[in-house]
């Protein structure tokens, strides 16, 4: 629950492991379930030691706890170490640089016994041998009485086409979930290649999410889930065989290897001992354990499991219960040789090609379980299925095959909602129509559409289509691959059977549909008004999404003349507790020619670095102190209250060779130092967005002529930007000051909607504030802050609207290199 604990944790083993051969770590292990109880005896026995714990000395709160509260509660924000006696000094010092706290809570032994004492009651809860403690246990067994249960068929007599669709996408399962996404921060390291927003018209749509290996790569890593819950009413085995082949579906859309390659994590949620539920768990076990993933090649190294599915309580003094069916979450986990040769759902209109169903459900269409049954409340009696594992791993080692040569220019897989939820979402990325035939895929046009069957639309190039289809051929899937149309440009979604039009409507209206749950949800969450703007975003057809419009290009590098004499400008990448971006900060600005240096500020409050040796200040955003209200400012009060750090900062503001650039949590820190940097007098605060919600996305920002060191000879440039925070509103005490600013031309940014003008409108100016002010800076151009984050737009080569060049060298690394020519 306190992520920030969590960060701090992880920053202390990074500074540990990155020393090398004097990593003082000799064993970890992190503190989960059974809490220290298991985690300390577990740790000494693969030590191959025993120990002994003194409970007192475990940090706590509660100095009430009893023996059995601190040795067995499970506080997940900790892990268990053994570090060498020469090397404890040295794991001081970084856990004091980190702010983490931590306690020598005891010792390890020869011998193989663990002791437990409690200093504080002179008692020892716990003195045995680790032989007692980790002895074979007895092994469980469960017995269950098979049973059978008669299902109804499906009755969906009457229900038209149009019918399905506007109950179909209104499912929760299949509806837009934009209100979840944009709420979490999807863009920390700056190596994020693929998240679930596709495309200009940022649709959350993406089959798999990509991340980057490292700065200066295309290697990386690509995750994937799938679950078909409900299929395990009607047939359980079924239900994980389609989990896992879901995953694989999903994940194909990412250039991997091989089959192989991919590893698979389960997380089990069974009611264990209810009628049925131990039957359903062992068939399931055994079809994805012992059957399906063996005959892949596929292994599930790691799992969860939950057994306790099941709850009742009285209401009205009657009995209640709620059984949840057997779930299986399965995520597919593979590493990436070239993440650029990976494919979205963003349809192109622009292309000349066609569309292809890989059917691998071969026609069969089977509607049990499906989002049509459940609109409909009934669940039926016949749900999709893998019949033949080979088939899938043919479709996939094809699919690769295509990715590598460059053969696919959209993927979707079929699932929730079937082929009409597949076709819709993509048109709805590529903000295009659709013209389908749906004459190959059997009698019954509502069940071709809507049954949740495994399968993948592709979109291919007319000169591909031939090249394509014969490879699919060439795989054994020759009769379940059909040319089902074409994306069309404008807004009319069309399907037809033999010629006659079955149903057709516009792109528009079907979006609004998708993406009504998530607008409600977001009405009773957030600022209702921005909801509603937000909504209506969709209404405006023309739309042209997020484009870039350069001033400059990103291929000059206008530093290198001074980069080759060999300067390399010393600039500090200032972090305090919690700050999570201080990588991606580093990473620019060593790539445009400074030396970066990770400075924490408990280096400057104690003394042990100073400002003095800097040219440049970069403050990172993040989660500075968990992220709380007013975090930003209370990073300033620990330097204006501080003397020796107000001292260092007043300083190096003062000095005429230095500058300084903060974004998000940064730029609200420094803005809190107005009153000792020179020219930033007019500067406003930065309060919580008028969303009243935390913001997570891609939006547009315009270059403002400003005497800005940072962004010189790049005024009228629009760009994509990230943006990540909760509190970007910018709030002047006065009008008059923003009256100054704007003399002064100290507005460096402007938030601009996807037709270059200065917006208040939500989500285009994602954070309400006034005039579309979205960074400033000091009189003299020497201290730059934006609320957004430039530095985390560092490698996303994947967005096809970027320009030319822009993932490849960091076009926003132009925005440091500018700095770099200005020092010289």
């Amino acid at each position: 629950d306190n992520a920030e604990m969590e960060h701090r944790c992880q920053e202390v083993i990074d500074r540990c492991w990155q020393l090398g051969d004097r990593n003082p770590i000799r064993f970890i292990h992190d503190v989960g379930a059974g809490g220290l109880s298991n985690a300390l005896p577990e740790l000494v026995k693969d030590g191959g030691r025993g120990a002994r714990i003194d409970l007192r000395r475990i940090p706590s709160a509660d100095a009430g706890l009893s023996p059995l509260e601190i040795w067995c509660n499970e506080a997940q924000e900790r892990y268990v170490l053994a570090i060498g006696p020469a090397d404890l000094d040295a794991f001081e010092a970084i856990c004091a640089r980190e702010r983490c706290p931590f306690a020598v809570v005891g010792e390890a032994l020869e011998d193989p016994a663990l002791h437990v004492g409690d200093a504080q009651l002179g008692a020892a809860p716990v003195d045995l041998p680790l032989s007692v403690l980790f002895g074979k246990p007895p092994r469980m067994h469960r017995a269950f009485t098979r049973q059978s249960a008669d299902r109804a068929p499906l009755s969906l007599e009457g229900i038209t086409i149009a019918d399905a669709a506007a109950r179909v996408l209104r499912m929760p399962a299949v509806a837009s979930k934009g209100f979840l996404v944009t709420i979490g921060d999807r863009s920390v390291t700056g190596l994020i290649h693929r998240d679930q927003m596709v495309g200009p018209w940022q649709v959350p749509v993406a089959d798999a999410g990509i991340t980057l290996t490292s700065y200066d790569a295309y290697t990386g890593e690509a995750m994937a889930m799938g679950e078909r819950t409900p299929l395990a009413l009607i047939d359980a085995p079924a239900s994980g065989r389609m989990a896992v082949a879901e995953a694989i579906t999903n994940i194909a859309s990412a250039r991997i290897g091989a089959l192989r390659d991919i590893k698979l994590s389960a997380n089990w949620m069974a009611a264990a001992g209810q009628p049925g539920q131990d039957q359903a768990l062992f068939d399931t076990v055994r079809a994805v354990g012992m059957e399906l993933c063996p005959a892949l090649g596929l292994v599930i190294p790691v799992g969860k499991d939950s057994m306790s599915m099941h709850t009742r309580w009285q209401a009205d003094d009657a009995p209640k219960a709620v059984t949840a069916p057997l779930s299986l979450i399965v995520s597919a986990f593979a590493p990436v040789p070239d993440v650029r040769q990976s494919v979205t759902p963003q349809l192109r209109s622009d292309v000349d090609g066609s569309l292809l169903l890989i059917d691998l459900g071969a026609g069969q269409n089977r509607l049990g379980g499906s989002a049509l049954a459940q609109a409909w409340g009934q669940v039926g009696d016949t749900v999709p299925d893998l019949d033949t594992p080979d088939r899938l791993a043919s479709f996939f080692d094809t699919v690769q095959g295509c990715l590598r040569d460059g053969l696919i220019v959209a993927y979707h897989d079929r699932s929730d909602g079937g082929l009409f939820a597949t076709l819709a979402e993509m048109a709805f990325a590529g903000h295009c129509g659709l013209d389908v035939s749906l004459t190959t895929l059997g009698p019954d046009p509502l069940a071709a559409l809507f049954s949740e069957e495994l399968g993948a639309v592709l979109q291919v190039r007319a000169d591909d289509a031939a090249t394509v289809t014969a490879r699919f051929a060439a795989a054994g899937l020759g009769a379940m691959t059909h040319a089902i149309g074409r994306a069309v440009p404008g807004e009319t979604i069309r399907f037809s059977r033999g010629g006659i039009e079955c149903f057709s409507a516009s792109r528009v209206d079907l979006h609004r549909a998708w993406s009504e749950l998530s607008y409600t949800m977001q009405s009773l969450r957030d600022n209702p008004a921005g909801a509603r703007e937000e909504y209506d975003t969709i209404l405006d057809a023309a739309d042209p999404g997020l484009t870039a419009a350069l001033t400059f290009s990103p291929a000059d590098d206008v530093a290198a003349p001074y980069v080759r004499v060999g300067a390399r400008p010393r600039v500090a990448i200032l972090r305090e507790q919690g700050v999570n971006s201080q990588y991606e900060m580093a990473a620019g600005f060593e790539r445009a020619g400074f030396d970066a240096f990770d400075v924490h500020m408990s280096d400057i409050l104690s003394g042990r670095v100073d400002l003095a040796t800097f040219k440049g200040l970069a403050a990172c955003g993040g989660f500075s102190y968990g992220d709380v209200l007013g975090a930003g400012e209370g990073w300033a009060k620990t330097i204006l209250f501080n003397a020796r750090a107000r001292e260092q900062f007043e300083a190096f503001f003062t000095r005429p060779d230095t500058f300084t650039f903060g974004s998000c949590n940064g730029c609200q820190m420094v803005a809190n130092l107005r009153d000792i940097i020179p020219g930033a007098a007019h500067w406003p605060k930065f309060v919580r967005n008028v969303s009243e919600q935390y913001e997570a996305r891609v939006a547009l920002v315009r270059i403002e002529e400003s005497p800005s060191v940072l962004f010189r000879g790049m005024h009228g440039s629009i760009l994509p930007i990230v943006v990540a925070h909760g509190e970007g509103q910018a709030e002047f005490r006065v009008d008059s000051a923003r009256e100054s600013l704007e003399a002064e031309r100290g507005v460096a940014l402007r938030w601009v909607d996807t037709r270059g003008r200065a917006t208040q409108v939500y989500p285009a100016n994602p954070n309400g504030s006034t005039a579309a002010i979205a960074s400033v800076t000091s009189a003299d151009g020497r201290v730059t802050i934006t609320m957004p984050h430039p530095e985390r737009v560092f490698r996303t080569v994947q967005n096809s609207w970027a320009p030319e060049g822009w993932g490849e060298d960091g076009g926003w690394m132009r925005l440091f290199r500018n700095a770099r020519v200005w020092l010289g």
